[in-house]
C-alpha cells in the first residue's frame, strides 16, 4: 500500500499535529508501506520559520526522515494569525501541495486543520481516482464560532464548506467520539464513513530521575506546588486566567507557582502583564527535558477559553496522564476536555477563567497527597487502556489498508470495463466521459 500523507504540520515542530503525522507515517513506513509525506515549513508553535527553512535560507525541500520521504513546500507564515491570514497560508500551501509529487499512492491521508489546504489536495486526489481519508484533529468550523475568530457568516460559510469537503472524502477519521456524534448529527455526514481512532500518547514513559535536581534546576523549591501547563500558548488556552491566577496566589503567600512551558503568538502579551515570584516562563525544550520538567511538576494543567465546548481535544491531556500526576482542567462543563477527564478519572475540573478557583484547586491537590496520587494512577491506567500507540496505530492502518485495497479492486473493474464492447460495438475507453463522482479509477 501506497501512501500520502499532506497536511501542514511536521517535525521538527515538537507539538501539536505534527507528533501524531509523524508518529502515523513512521509507523506505516516501519511496516512496509511507501510513504510521502507532503507538508510545509516548520512554524508551530511560534509562528514564525524555524531557522533553516523556507525563503532564501532554505536548505530542505526534500528529506528522508526515519523511513518518509518528506517534502516540503513554501508557504507564507503570519506573525499574528487570524482567520483571514490563515486562511491564505492554507490556501497557499494548498496549491504547491496540489503540483507536489504524490508518488502515485493507492491512499491519501489529509490532515484538517488546515481544512483549506486538505480541500485542494483532495481535488487532485479526486480527479486521479485516489482513496482518500479526512483526518480531523480539530472540527475547523467550530474552532471559529467558539473561538470567537470570525463572525456569524464566516461561522456559517466555513461550515457549509467543512460539510462539502467531508462529506466527498472515503473515510473521515475522528480524535474524539464526540466529534463523530457531531460530525453525524450536526453536519449530517455518513455515519458509516466515520471512524473514530483517538490520539495516542507519543512520549514514553517517564524514566528515572533525580525529581528534586530537575526542580532545582528550574529553580523550584521542594515546598513548592508547581501547576504547569505545556504546549500552545495560543487565543484557545486563553492563559491571562493563569496570570491574573498567579497574583492571586502572591497576594495569599500561597505555595503555587505557575509555570508555562512552550511558545505561541500569545507569549509576549502574556508575559508583558506583568510578572511575579509565582509565575515562570519557559522556553520549549528537547523531548527529554520536556519529559522531565512535566514529572518534576506536582500538578499539571489544561487551561481553556470559556465557550470551547465540541472544537477540539487538548492533545496535551494524552501527555499528561502518562506521568501518574494530577491534572486541572479549567474548562466549561460541557467541553471535550471535561468530558475526557472525567472518564479517565484523572483528575478535577473548574470553571473556565476564574482565577480563585485555579489556586483553589492547585492548593487543595498540593495538601492532599493522597488524592492527587489517586489521580495520578487512574490517568496512567486510562492512559494504557485507551490511548496505547500500538493500538491506535494498528487500527489506523487497517482503516488505510482497507481503503486502499478497494481503490485497486476499482481500479481493476475499471480497467476490465474500458475494454469491454458494450451492444454497439463500442468500447468504453473509446467515450470522453469523465465521471468525476467516481471513487475509483487508476491512482495519480
Amino acid at each position: 500500500m501506497r501512501v500520502t500523507v499532506v497536511g501542514l504540520n511536521y517535525p521538527p515542530e515538537p507539538t501539536g499535529i505534527a507528533v501524531y503525522t509523524s508518529g502515523l507515517s513512521e509507523a506505516l513506513a516501519a511496516t512496509g508501506h511507501p510513504v510521502t509525506v507532503i507538508t510545509g515549513n516548520p512554524h508551530y508553535p511560534q509562528w514564525r520559520i524555524y531557522d533553516g527553512y523556507g525563503g532564501r535560507n532554505r536548505v530542505h525541500g526534500y528529506e528522508r526522515i526515519r523511513g518518509v520521504s518528506v517534502t516540503r513546500v513554501h508557504h507564507g507564515v503570519p506573525s499574528e494569525p487570524r482567520l483571514w491570514n490563515r486562511l491564505g497560508m492554507e490556501l497557499s500551501f494548498g496549491v504547491r501541495a496540489l503540483f507536489s509529487n504524490w508518488d502515485r499512492p493507492d491512499v491519501a491521508v489529509m490532515v484538517t486543520p488546515a481544512l483549506f489546504s486538505v480541500a485542494a489536495a483532495l481535488l487532485r486526489a479526486r480527479l486521479f481516482h485516489i482513496n482518500t481519508c479526512i483526518w480531523v484533529q480539530d472540527i475547523y468550523s467550530l474552532g471559529v464560532s467558539e473561538s470567537g475568530t470570525g463572525g456569524r457568516l464566516a461561522t456559517w460559510l466555513l461550515r457549509r464548506i467543512e460539510r462539502s469537503i467531508l462529506r466527498r472524502a472515503n473515510t473521515v477519521v475522528v480524535i474524539h467520539e464526540r466529534f463523530k456524534r457531531y460530525l453525524v448529527e450536526d453536519m449530517d455526514i455518513d455515519c458509516n464513513s466515520v471512524q473514530v481512532v483517538r490520539n495516542w500518547c507519543h512520549t514514553g514513559n517517564p524514566n528515572a530521575l533525580d525529581r528534586q535536581e530537575v526542580r532545582s534546576s528550574h529553580g523550584w523549591k521542594a515546598d513548592d506546588i508547581v501547576v504547569l501547563h505545556a504546549g500552545n500558548m495560543g487565543a484557545k488556552q486563553a492563559l491571562e486566567n493563569v496570570v491574573h491566577a498567579s497574583e492571586i496566589a502572591e497576594e495569599r503567600g500561597s505555595r503555587v507557582r505557575f509555570v508555562l512551558l512552550g511558545d505561541g503568538n500569545q507569549r509576549h502579551r502574556l508575559e508583558a502583564m506583568g510578572g511575579n515570584p509565582h509565575l515562570e516562563f519557559i522556553d520549549p525544550l528537547p523531548e527529554d527535558a520536556f519529559q522531565a520538567a512535566l514529572s518534576a511538576a506536582d500538578i499539571l494543567l489544561v487551561n481553556e477559553r470559556p465557550g470551547l465546548t465540541e472544537m477540539c481535544v487538548p492533545s496535551k491531556l494524552t501527555t499528561y496522564f502518562n506521568t501518574g500526576l494530577p491534572v486541572i482542567a479549567a474548562t466549561d462543563a460541557s467541553s471535550v476536555t471535561a468530558e475526557e477527564l472525567a472518564l479517565a478519572g484523572g483528575g478535577v475540573r473548574i470553571n473556565a477563567a476564574v482565577p480563585g478557583d485555579l489556586v483553589d484547586a492547585a492548593e487543595m491537590l498540593g495538601g492532599d497527597a493522597e488524592s492527587s496520587a489517586a489521580y495520578g494512577a487512574a490517568g496512567q491506567r486510562f492512559s494504557a487502556a485507551f490511548l496505547s500507540s500500538d493500538s491506535a496505530l494498528s487500527r489506523f492502518r487497517a482503516i488505510l489498508e482497507q481503503g486502499a485495497s478497494v481503490g485497486r479492486v476499482r481500479v481493476r473493474r475499471n480497467w476490465w470495463s474500458r475494454r469491454q464492447p458494450d451492444q454497439q460495438g463500442i468500447r468504453n475507453d473509446q467515450l470522453t466521459t469523465i465521471d468525476l463522482n467516481s471513487t475509483g479509477g487508476s491512482p495519480g
